[in-house]
């Protein structure tokens, strides 16, 4: 595992990409490029747009004809994929082929507050868990990575699905980043949202 990230270290993304945080799924894949990921999806590259904030208006107009826009960058022999209110990155139909030679970590959130962290390794889905209840884990190596959840900001003890989680969750989006990036190597940074070259492209829906 590498990188010392934790949930505070992503404060900026409340600050900046709010919008993004209301409905979003975050993936990155290892040793497949922009245009081959999106071939994978069904998702034929159309158009080039730089920065995150530039992937919102197409993903909102796309998703009224039901279609799924996704944006694809390139980072150090990962990609990275971003969509506002979609979910790809926590479909198995779609991640397990996807990750059959290669690592791909997604995190997920959608308006409803239903959250969602997934690595997938070699066509298995090693680590799946809700993190708000990061107590409750599955997949093949559910407990794997428990001291780097700790250090990125989960709470691994058995949460009350009745109580009060206000502060915890404000910070579980943070953890997802964090995590990632200890799994991938790769940190997400303010300047990198701001400039990352993205291939976009409408992948199927259903």
């Amino acid at each position: 595992m590498t990188g010392m990230t934790t949930a505070a270290d992503y404060g900026w993304l409340k600050e900046r990409y709010q919008l993004l945080l209301e409905a979003y799924c975050v993936t990155l894949v290892r040793g497949l490029g922009p245009e081959e990921l999106l071939r994978e999806l069904g998702a034929e590259a159309r158009i080039h747009l730089v920065g995150v904030a530039a992937l919102s208006g197409p993903s909102h107009e796309t998703s009224r004809s039901g279609g799924r826009f996704v944006g694809a960058a390139a980072l150090d022999g990962w990609t990275l994929m971003v969509e506002y209110n979609g979910y790809l990155g926590v479909t198995e139909e779609a991640m397990l082929p996807l990750s059959r030679g290669r690592r791909v970590v997604s995190h997920f959130l959608n308006v409803n507050a239903v959250d969602r962290f997934c690595w997938y390794e070699d066509g298995d889905l090693r680590l799946d868990f809700q993190p708000l209840f990061a107590d409750e884990r599955y997949g093949s190596h559910p407990d794997e990575l428990l001291a780097e959840m700790r250090e990125s900001g989960f709470d691994l003890a058995e949460r009350d699905e009745d109580g009060d989680h206000d502060a915890y969750y404000a910070s579980l989006t943070g953890a997802s980043f964090a995590l990632a990036h200890r799994l991938t190597g790769i940190r997400l940074t303010p300047e990198l949202f701001a400039t990352a070259e993205f291939r976009c492209g409408v992948a199927p829906s259903g």
